[in-house]
Formats: C-alpha cells, structure tokens, sequence
C-alpha cells in the first residue's frame, strides 16, 4: 500500500513538471479569429505591480462628456465579451456616399469572416453631415462634439485643423480607455479583409501599424508609426501612456500625433510598464510598402497618398485585386 502511494506521488509530481515546462517552451499565440480576448486588467492594476487611484489619473478628454453623452451606453452594445470595441472617424467629405465609407463597409462585408465584426464597430462623426449619413448606414454612430471646430471638409495634410482633428482623435481614445473599454482603432481609409486581431499577440498592450516594417522582431520599435490602425488594451498604464504622449505635444509644437509618438514611445513604454509593438506590414498593409500578398493581408490602408480622390481611387483598386483573389479561391 505504502509503495503503491509513493509510486503514485511520484508519477504526479512528473507529470506536473512535464506540464509546467511544456507551457514555458510554448510561444505566445494570437488570438483566433472569433474568439474574445481575455478579460481586460482591472484600470487600477499597474504594470509594475502598484496600485492606483483611478481618480489620480488625469482626465485627458474634454468633449463631449456631458450629463445627456451617449458613449458608454453605445459603447455598451458595441462591446465584445471581453470589452472590445472596433472604431473609426469620420467627416462629411469622407463619409459622403460613394466616399471613402462606403468603401470601409463593403470591405467588412466582402472579407473573409469580417462580416460580424461590424455589430462591434461604432463609427466616429466629428460633424452633423457625417452623422446624418451614419445613421442611414450603420447602425452604432456617435456624434463627437468638437467644441465650435468645423472638421466638415477634407483636411489638408498637416494644416492647423488637420492636427487639432488628430489630437482630438488621441483624446477620445483615452476617454474609450478610461470607460474601461479596449479598443481597436482604424481609418477609415483603411479596407479590411481579414480579422486583424489575429496579428496581435496576447500580451501586447499597444499594438499599432506602421509605413514600413524591417526585420521580424514586432517589439523593435526602430520603425516609423502610423496611427492608422490603433490597438490598445484598458489598463491604467496604458491610459498613462496616452498621457504622457499627449502631453508631450507642447515639446513639439506644430507636430502631428505619430511624429510625437516615435519622440517618445521609449521612454514612454518604460515608464508605464506598456508593451508596445508594430505590425508587420505584411498583414497591416499599405501604399508606403506595398505588399499585396493577399493570402496574408488582414488590412490594407492608402497611407502615402495625398488628396481624397486618389485615396478612394487607389483603395477602390485593391479591394477590385482582393475581390478576384477570394473569386479565384472558390472556382
């Protein structure tokens, strides 16, 4: 009897070892398309193991949050199980129909297995126009004040009302973090074929695209940001980070959002506790490096173009390519 025990002891205690150091040898491994990321870290968990106070951590949002706001509420219907949101921004110019919209749409509706995800994307309207034309093509839309700005029309590159829309497209990022809610943020430029989500790993707290990717380490943040496609995980940390990137605009007057980003994504990461990564341009792709591997591609953004027209017809051609390419898969 005592033998038999002791024989039995032993087999646990090695069968646990086995298990323990097969779960060390594995690699992290994305998140399977379709299935909820895990639960989001509580916002007054630390990345070093601290605590804080929620009510410590600045409020950076200033719009738009009135007693009569809608956001947590639509935030609500549009959440995964896990407090995922998908969203963009929009205008009249690039919401209007035929426009760039409309584009973004189909794609969802034409990719593979994207459909769906459209019951979780809330869509942005930074003016009345844009508005009014959401609410006849989706049905999560939010009207985000701007405090007397008129954002109506396309925005030249790098002119004043381009950079202040860029920043207050930062800010409301913070404000979707500090409800609680992670996000994944995308242009509107931007086509989708497949769920991007697959491209991120579990542990990466911020992920975002950028206009060319070297090498085949995501965690080298030697690479130039794009703002484009934006993922980031609620934690307080991560609304730290935001903090510390929107209050270093003031050393760099004049600058838009990405350009301040690369300054001081760094220090920044090291500070909080935030781990910070860039996609692969492989599967968040582009026209600045344009690799059209459609049996990879999970995104695909006209970055490096100027002017609304180009854009639309630029994108309109590779989502034309993305259409034959998933024709030829079923023949």
């Amino acid at each position: 009897m005592y033998a038999t025990m002791r024989d039995l002891l032993g087999f646990l205690i090695g069968a646990a070892a086995a298990a323990a150091c097969t779960v060390l040898l594995l690699p992290p491994s994305p998140c399977p398309c379709g299935v909820a990321l895990p639960a989001n870290q509580e916002l007054t968990s630390l990345g070093n193991g601290t605590q804080t106070d929620p009510g410590s951590i600045k409020k950076l949002y200033v719009a738009g949050t009135s007693a009569e706001d809608n956001l947590p509420e639509l935030l609500g219907r549009a959440a995964m199980e896990n407090k995922t949101v998908i969203m963009t921004l929009t205008n009249e110019a690039w919401a209007a129909p035929g426009s760039l919209l409309d584009l973004f749409l189909e794609s969802f509706r034409i990719g593979i297995r994207t459909e769906p995800l459209l019951k979780h994307l809330v869509i942005v309207a930074i003016d009345a126009k844009a508005f009014e034309r959401c609410q006849l093509v989706h049905p999560l839309c939010y009207s985000l004040a701007v405090d007397g700005s008129n954002f109506a029309s396309e925005q030249p590159y790098m002119a004043k009302d381009y950079l202040d829309m860029m920043w207050l497209r930062n800010r409301f990022q913070v404000r979707v973090l500090e409800l609680g809610y992670t996000f994944v943020f995308t242009d509107v430029d931007i086509v989708w074929f497949r769920n991007p989500l697959l491209r991120i790993p579990v542990g990466a707290d911020f992920a975002m695209s950028c206009d060319k990717f070297y090498g085949n380490n995501p965690y080298d943040l030697d690479k130039r940001a794009n703002g484009g496609f934006v993922y980031a995980k609620a934690s307080a940390r991560t609304v730290a980070f935001y903090g510390g990137w929107y209050e270093a605009r003031k050393a760099y007057p004049g600058q838009h959002e990405q350009f301040v980003f690369d300054q001081v994504k760094r220090a920044l990461a090291a500070r909080h506790g935030v781990r910070v990564q860039f996609v692969d341009t492989a599967y968040l792709g582009g026209f600045c490096q344009p690799r059209k591997d459609f049996r990879k591609l999970c995104t695909f953004h006209a970055n490096c173009l100027v002017g609304l027209k180009t854009k639309l017809k630029k994108l309109r051609g590779v989502l034309d390519k993305w259409k034959r390419f998933k024709a030829a898969l079923t023949d």
